[in-house]
């Protein structure tokens, strides 16, 4: 199947998702033989308005194992002709003339799609505004819970941490939602829950999902526990409660005893104080595992992309 641009989680049907796995077990093959030669007269340009470590290294990287080249500039916004003022749609519109993709970071929610409409190469969203979406670390966190776990249908995955802001888990819930005898639990203070949008998704796609406060009295039941920072700044002068919510929250040896043997601990990294490093050698840690695959994955959706 042919994709144009990667720009919200909703674009992907069930078959195009069983063909980007596909594609992303091949690229296993490829990494682990050093990469390919492939895509040598490609070009990507990493367009990156905030500031990024770990998507831009594994775009990058994974250009770099298909045989392509990449031009990059993190925190476009200081150092690029926008902090001039130049418009996003004037950049790409220019970028156009330079490389055959653009893996695009804006700091506001619909940023991608602002470019996509003006551009003639394809606009990959690496994570757009606060509550907007990214899309690819959705794609490289489902790819993980399958093969971690051999199938999506029926499991039960927490969400803990900041919902209300997080891209990565509004974007995950959307591609969770295509899934079968999926249940969702949203773990989170009232403050930082899940938006009505994304609830709203499920209910129209009759996805369960739970809103709760407290991880220890599902953690014994879930299958995926997918844990996100919380900031500290989101609870303004309320100092005491956010280390109540912080402690809650934390995932130290103790909380992981009390989790299936056969569960994953997943985080889009980078970690704070949500998980003890004690917990790293645990066979359920699976957030380093889950950062590798991000190559897998933006290698093989680079590949569809380019045809």
């Amino acid at each position: 199947m042919n994709i144009q641009h990667v720009l919200e989680s909703q674009q992907f049907t069930r078959p195009l998702l069983n063909e980007l796995f596909s594609v992303t077990d091949q690229m296993d093959r490829v990494l682990a033989r050093g990469g390919t030669q492939d895509y040598n007269d490609k070009i990507m340009a990493s367009l990156f308005y905030e500031p990024s470590t770990r998507t831009r290294f594994s775009f990058e990287a994974a250009m770099h194992r298909l045989g392509g080249r990449v031009i990059s500039t993190e925190n476009a916004r200081d150092f690029s002709s926008g902090a001039s003022g130049e418009s996003l749609e004037d950049t790409v519109k220019v970028l156009n003339n330079y490389t055959d993709v653009i893996v695009l970071r804006h700091n506001e929610v619909g940023g991608s799609k602002r470019a996509a409409k003006v551009s003639r190469v394809p606009i990959i969203n690496a994570g757009d505004g606060k509550g907007g979406q990214h899309p690819t670390q959705a794609l490289l966190d489902l790819y993980t819970i399958y093969k971690e776990r051999g199938s999506v249908e029926g499991l039960k995955v927490a969400f803990v941490g900041d919902l209300a802001n997080g891209r990565t888990v509004r974007s995950l819930s959307y591609l969770l939602g295509k899934f079968e005898r999926v249940k969702l639990y949203f773990v989170a203070p009232d403050v930082i829950q899940m938006r009505k949008d994304i609830l709203e998704y499920l209910e129209e796609n009759e996805v369960w999902y739970d809103t709760v406060d407290k991880l220890g009295s599902i953690i014994p039941e879930v299958d995926v526990v997918y844990q996100t920072r919380i900031d500290k700044e989101l609870f303004g002068d309320k100092a005491d409660e956010y280390e109540k919510f912080a402690k809650e929250y934390y995932i130290d040896p103790d909380v992981v005893q009390s989790m299936s043997p056969q569960a994953i601990i997943m985080h889009p990294l980078p970690r704070l104080k949500e998980i003890s490093p004690e917990v790293d050698n645990d066979p359920r840690a699976a957030y380093f595992r889950q950062a590798r695959n991000g190559i897998l994955v933006r290698m093989a959706l680079l590949s569809m992309l380019f045809g």
